[in-house]
């Protein structure tokens, strides 16, 4: 029995007719690239259930909605500020208006962000940061995302997400290595960890590579002190404070994004400790202001801008059978705020 004609979905029409959605859409819409024998069984599916093209839908295909949704964890942060300049560049090319929105990096915020844009009929929908390790929570953004997609929108990710959409892919577990071999290679063997939430994707792939790094240099990570605050500038700084109170013999401490590196140098700054001829420290992202900080901050290059254009770029290209995903450099920048332990 048909479903009434509400309630069927491109997705629907797909699986009856044994194709990918992409495939239906574009035998719905004449697109080139569909033999005409698929095309014709698709088109007689969709009737025969009573399916019929959603005018929004077919808008968002041709790419005639000329705005673009932006999700990022938080707006004050550097790194995001700069993943949203670049998709800003390809907006502004392409004549496209960018709405830009704030999660927290709360599952459920980021859900009601996601809806938000539905609603208000975007084109394309770029979610700039991480996932979660769990993937039960964005189960329903998952789902949502899907039935967007199915009605011809489009969506991008920056990340590692559990989303089955196009990603850009940082290389954070070779960044993580990369920074923690510079600090075991400049001989510091009492490494502190400054972290935000292990419950991201971002934060469990650079925690791995600093972890490969300490095998490797026969250095036990269990007794590497992993202090988890907020991924912020006062994160960073109640990190040092912990650090400096329970972890005394520590000689330099890697923190895994610019803003919490920033909060420790802050710290150390205002306790007088010498950075770095008592405490070596480190970010990563090499976010703008991290050349011109005192001393210059040693860190992990990611390529923010190009990341944030890579990501909408691959969110106007038309959609593949298959996530398509797209990796991200690394560079390790040695500045000022790193060298030898002391004697």
């Amino acid at each position: 029995m048909a479903k009434p004609q509400s309630s069927v979905r491109l997705q629907d029409v797909a699986e009856e007719a044994g194709v990918s959605i992409a495939t239906a859409s574009r035998s719905l819409s004449g697109t080139a690239g569909v033999s005409e024998s698929v095309a014709e069984r698709v088109r007689e599916v969709a009737q025969r259930m009573g399916y019929v093209v959603n005018v929004h839908a077919r808008s968002l295909a041709a790419g005639t909605s000329r705005s673009v949704g932006l999700v990022v964890h938080e707006i004050g942060d550097p790194y995001f500020a700069e993943i949203a300049s670049g998709v800003l560049r390809v907006g502004t090319r392409e004549g496209l208006t960018v709405q830009i929105c704030h999660s927290g990096r709360d599952p459920d915020r980021e859900l009601e962000q996601i809806r938000m844009l539905v609603a208000n009929r975007v084109g394309a929908i770029i979610i700039a940061g991480s996932g979660f390790v769990d993937p039960a929570l964005q189960a329903a953004a998952k789902r949502d995302l899907q039935a967007y997609r199915d009605q011809g929108g489009r969506v991008a990710v920056i990340g590692r997400h559990h989303l089955g959409v196009d990603a850009v892919l940082p290389e954070n577990v070779k960044g993580g290595r990369a920074i923690a071999d510079h600090l075991i290679g400049l001989g510091h063997r009492r490494i502190a960890v400054a972290t935000g939430s292990t419950a991201l994707t971002t934060i469990a792939d650079r925690l791995a590579g600093v972890e490969e790094a300490c095998a490797e240099a026969g250095i036990s990570f269990a007794d590497v002190p992993v202090v988890v605050a907020e991924f912020t500038r006062e994160g960073g700084k109640l990190a040092a404070e912990e650090i400096l109170r329970d972890h005394p013999d520590v000689t330099a401490v890697l923190s895994l994004n610019d803003d919490m590196a920033i909060g420790v140098l802050s710290v150390l700054r205002a306790r007088g400790v010498a950075v770095p001829e008592r405490m070596s420290v480190s970010g990563f992202d090499d976010v703008a202001v991290a050349g011109d900080l005192a001393p210059s901050l040693t860190t992990i290059r990611l390529p923010m801008v190009t990341m944030g254009e890579l990501a909408l770029e691959l969110a106007l290209k038309a959609p593949g059978n298959r996530p398509r995903r797209r990796s991200a450099g690394h560079e390790l920048v040695v500045r000022d705020s790193t060298a030898p332990p002391p004697a």
